[in-house]
């Protein structure tokens, strides 16, 4: 059979010489956006390894590909990966596919990767379509340095308490949410980080490909007053309070404390201290929910220590 791609192996005295894993880019919309190597990776190696075999043999049907595909995916990995590492060393080659863009980016393609690697097995890239790079690439924001956060936590106290952590990043950040999800996730956003800028990108490459621009307020706003279908990739914009803007006074901070301390919310307070002292909203709420954070620390402590006691 003819290889995909010609490649040094070295023989290492074993009757059998490695395959090579394939790790290959497909579209994330847009069929049109494969690359002529990938194609032919895909028509000349001997298993295609996708995470949905139903949406690969779609694209495989479309470009007349025959290669036969398995699944492999999060519910099957622990079983698969061993399969297809035996595969891989009798001497045959694999293609791994995600259902859209590149695998080993928030998907399950990580786990066979990491054991090719372990067993000394060559994986090689075939790069491609990337829904992070297409969305950075027309938002706007600075792109030299920027934070891929795949997706935030399914459970709402989890996933707040990761934007918390996150509230003095000031590189542009990339996450990937699920429509039934996306509402909780732009107000958890909004709540916690302020009215970030934001672009929103939905169904990327395709016929109803959507990208919505401005604050997280608006942008919560508009996916909540309609039903939201298909991915959604999200660039949101570093903080930059820690690099610009007043500081705040010792009369502010205790304005604040105060307020707290009357059970306010952190956006009720930092909209009154904002308007009473004339200082930036983004920054009031940022000194707020500090203060919020470091009294919640306090009191825990607090009841650790008594705990022991």
């Amino acid at each position: 059979m003819q290889r995909a791609v010609s490649h040094s192996r070295t023989d290492k005295g074993s009757d059998e010489v490695p395959g090579t894993l394939f790790v290959v880019a497909t579209p994330i919309g847009n069929l049109e956006d494969i690359t002529f190597r990938a194609l032919k990776i895909l028509k000349n190696c001997d298993l295609i390894a996708a995470e949905n075999r139903s949406h690969t043999k779609g694209l495989c049907g479309h470009y007349d590909i025959k290669t036969r595909i398995t699944a492999f995916n999060q519910h099957n990995q622990k079983v698969k990966a061993p399969d297809l590492i035996r595969i891989l060393k009798s001497g045959k080659d694999v293609a791994l596919v995600t259902d859209a863009g590149t695998p080993g980016i928030s998907d399950p393609g990580g786990t066979l990767i990491k054991m090719t690697a372990s067993e000394g097995i060559r994986s090689t890239p075939v790069p491609g379509p990337s829904a992070v790079a297409a969305a950075l690439s027309v938002s706007g924001f600075p792109s030299e340095k920027f934070v891929f956060l795949g997706f935030l936590p399914v459970r709402a106290g989890k996933r707040r308490k990761e934007l918390k952590g996150l509230s003095n990043e000031q590189r542009t950040m990339v996450l990937f949410e699920a429509p039934h999800r996306i509402v909780g996730t732009l107000k958890d956003i909004h709540d916690i980080l302020g009215d970030r800028e934001m672009v929103v990108l939905r169904e990327i490459s395709k016929v109803f490909e959507e990208i919505k621009r401005g604050p997280a307020s608006l942008i919560y706003e508009d996916f909540r007053s309609r039903g939201v279908k298909g991915e959604l990739t999200l660039v949101m914009a570093g903080d930059k309070s820690t690099r610009q803007g007043p500081i705040l006074s010792e009369e502010v901070f205790e304005r604040i404390s105060e307020l707290l301390e009357k059970g306010m919310t952190i956006r009720d307070i930092a909209g009154k201290v904002s308007g009473e002292y004339g200082l930036p909203y983004r920054k009031v709420y940022k000194e707020s929910l500090a203060r919020m954070n470091e009294q919640e620390d306090v009191e825990a402590a607090l009841i650790d220590k008594k705990d022991k006691d």
